[in-house]
């Protein structure tokens, strides 16, 4: 009797790679996001300024990934504008314009005081707000401005959950992360905060007495003032 040859059909044998080939594929996109948001962290948490040069030596191997991973992680990054490459020269953390500044604070007056005016005590962003405001006190009180930048983002994007939109709330953390860079502009960063951890607890009790309409308004005032003092520490910085 004869043997049969039994000849494996090329289509066969993509059809059983193709699996394994998008398993890896979506395993490597997963992981440079995650690098992606390790690197927002820093950025939210001051450690990483604006204009810092990103050596994607050190990086990859303090983080422990490859270089194409990372390079996606900076891509990433790059089409939200926080990191910049420059050719020939590597990758950087964005520096703010003045207009960025004016935009971050218009976005912030349309969003946050339409969250706070229809907020009310209880709500868990109101809980999450007092939290923040607490943590900002203490860092204040232990002279570590840069804990009461992270503790004074945290409270605002606190206002923007009393508005109850996963949506606006994702879509905030793109501009509180671009505060974060505004902020890291500024030397002195006691003389950008310490007017406003004060200015917070009123906002705060205001809410918590049942005046959210106040609490807006008062918003409103806050963010005005604090665009101006940002801008003008900012402008002899820009020359």
């Amino acid at each position: 009797m004869m043997e049969r040859t039994v000849t494996a059909r090329p289509d066969a044998d993509a059809a059983g790679l193709l699996p394994s080939l998008v398993e890896r594929q979506a395993t490597g996109v997963a992981q440079s996001h995650r690098i992606a948001a390790r690197l927002r962290e820093r950025i939210v948490a001051g450690t990483l300024k604006p204009g810092a040069h990103l050596s994607e030596a050190a990086l990859s191997e303090e983080l422990d990934v490859s270089r194409n991973t990372l390079r996606e992680a900076f891509r990433v990054l790059a089409k939200e504008g926080i990191l910049n490459h420059e050719v020939n020269r590597g990758v950087f953390v964005s520096i703010p314009s003045t207009q960025t500044i004016v935009d971050v604070y218009r976005v912030r007056r349309l969003v946050q005081c339409a969250a706070l005016a229809q907020g009310y005590a209880g709500h868990p962003g109101a809980v999450h707000m007092r939290a923040a405001l607490q943590e900002a006190e203490r860092c204040r009180g232990i002279g570590d401005w840069l804990g009461v930048g992270s503790a004074d983002i945290a409270y605002h994007a606190a206002i923007v959950e009393l508005a109850d939109s996963p949506r606006l709330s994702a879509f905030f953390g793109q501009v509180l992360l671009e505060l974060r860079l505004v902020f890291g502009l500024l030397p002195n960063a006691e003389h950008l905060h310490a007017p406003f951890v004060d200015r917070n607890r009123a906002i705060l009790g205001l809410l918590e007495d049942g005046r959210p309409a106040e609490a807006a308004q008062a918003l409103e005032t806050y963010l005005g003032q604090a665009e101006r003092l940002i801008l003008s520490a900012y402008s002899p910085l820009s020359k």
